[in-house]
């Protein structure tokens, strides 16, 4: 029996041992699958296929040893779970005030009915108070367009309806904005107008062109006014009409006017100025950052500090094409070759025209062929000189700044068709404007302002690269 005994310790030492082991053999492989899951997140399902099958080979191994499932005594605990009824659940909803918000832009075709079934608002009285109240009706008066938001109670009845557009008044535009609210008040529907001024917002987007600028800040949601300035900052740098390919990518940053925290959707000033931009055409990146001390007016640089404004602006023109440049053509009217000495830029009657140079109006009226002009000057050799003009929109002697409109495109004179007839003179002898342009010098940044300037410049090409981030992954950015 002794002997037996001791054969039996034996066994069971060894069993406790070949169990310690086992157990530090699976403490190790945990440690060396949890490094490779970390390390590996991609290939997780094969470590856990080949986990789980390690495992499955343990447990045969060590089942023998394991009680008998059917040995290990069993108990059912049983509790009852009573929960609360239907109406105390509602009764707690109802401490909670619900409230439903939807909002639209008005329609030119829009009647009361139309636009409060478009906003899933069901109140026969509040389409009626809309129609008659002298007040509330300025809602489908004039242009549509109005950002509308309602506010309806769980049964889709009218409680607050708030509108806003455009100032009635001009002078106000891009400044104050028209507040319409109707509100229901003690039971009965009360209708009121104000004015209350735009707030400013910094926004970014970043979009990719597949046909033209404003179709891709479009699909960005961005404002074609950042279309506008976008092509006016990199004009020195690429021409839009011509270089612009399938496939050229944006980031901006820019100020979004807001009325109530929500962005403007109407008139040209829907947006405020860029204040930061990466413009990518053909593989090649060029950049702006808008850039004002106390000491200077402000104007745009390349992220290495070099100026992105020219004393001359590229084209007269914001968006427009060239149908007869500087050269000997044909006459569309004497039938003869003669030496074009300007620029013709075709664009539909009434397209503003600007100045492309700070200067003084030298002259403004008729001139023969030429219809209606405007020469400015620019210095004592430098004028420029704008013909055919519809419109004149200035007066000689005033100053203008670059970029100001001072007229609009139209066929006054001996022209066959709407388009602007443009000259640059030095020492009154016509220049190539294309040249003039890109010759012109820079404005250069002053060392005083280059420290301040490169933190800025840092700031702004981050959150620009921010902007193209969340872009790219189908958000928008605010």
């Amino acid at each position: 029996m002794l002997p037996a005994l001791a054969s039996e310790r034996q066994r069971s030492r060894i069993e406790l041992k070949s169990l310690e082991s086992l157990d530090r053999a699976l403490a190790s492989a945990a440690a060396r699958t949890g490094r490779f899951v970390s390390a590996h997140p991609r290939r997780l399902s094969a470590a856990v296929m080949l986990s789980l099958a390690g495992f499955g080979v343990t447990a045969f191994g060590i089942a023998p040893m394991a009680p008998d499932a059917a040995d290990i005594p069993k108990r059912l605990v049983t509790e009852t779970v009573t929960p609360d009824g239907i109406q105390s659940q509602l009764d707690a909803l109802a401490e909670h005030e619900l409230q439903l918000y939807r909002t639209d832009l008005t329609r030119t075709s829009d009647t009361a009915d139309s636009l409060l079934k478009r906003l899933n608002v069901s109140d026969a009285g509040a389409a009626q108070f809309l129609r008659t109240d002298s007040t509330a009706r300025k809602l489908l008066e004039g242009r549509g367009g109005k950002m509308v938001r309602v506010q309806t109670d769980e049964n889709g009845a009218l409680t607050e309806l708030i509108a806003r557009c455009a100032p009635t008044d001009a002078e106000q535009l891009g400044t104050h904005f028209t507040r319409l609210t109707v509100r229901r008040i003690a039971g009965k529907l009360l209708a009121m107008v104000e004015t209350a001024p735009l707030a400013t917002q910094v926004r970014m987007g970043s979009g990719t062109v597949s046909s033209t600028l404003f179709s891709a800040t479009d699909d960005a949601r961005i404002p074609d006014n950042v279309a506008t300035q976008l092509a006016d900052v990199f004009a020195t740098d690429l021409d839009f009409h011509r270089q612009l390919r399938k496939g050229d990518t944006f980031s901006v940053i820019y100020e979004a006017l807001t009325a109530d925290g929500e962005p403007i959707t109407w008139g040209p000033s829907a947006a405020g100025r860029v204040i930061a931009a990466d413009f990518v055409n053909n593989g090649r990146t060029y950049s702006a950052v808008w850039f004002k001390d106390a000491n200077s007016k402000g104007a745009y640089y390349g992220f290495d500090g070099q100026s992105k404004k020219r004393a001359f602006l590229a084209s007269p023109m914001e968006f427009s094409r060239v149908t007869s440049g500087f050269a000997m053509r044909l006459h569309p009217i004497l039938n003869s070759w003669k030496q074009h000495k300007g620029v013709d830029y075709g664009a539909p009657a009434g397209t503003a025209i600007r100045a492309v140079g700070d200067g003084t109006v030298d002259f403004a009226g008729w001139q023969n062929g030429y219809g209606n002009v405007v020469e400015v000057r620019h210095s004592a050799q430098r004028s420029t000189l704008y013909a055919h003009m519809s419109r004149i929109d200035v007066k000689r002697g005033a100053h203008v700044e670059q970029g100001q409109h001072i007229g609009a495109v139209g066929m006054t004179g001996w022209a066959t068709g709407p388009h602007l007839h443009f000259e640059v003179k030095v020492g009154g002898v016509q220049q190539d404007p294309m040249i003039m342009a890109k010759a012109s010098e820079a404005v250069v940044l002053a060392p005083s302002q280059k420290a301040a300037f490169a933190q800025l410049a840092g700031s702004l090409k981050s959150q620009l690269g921010v902007a193209d981030t969340v872009a790219r992954s189908g958000a928008y950015a605010e």
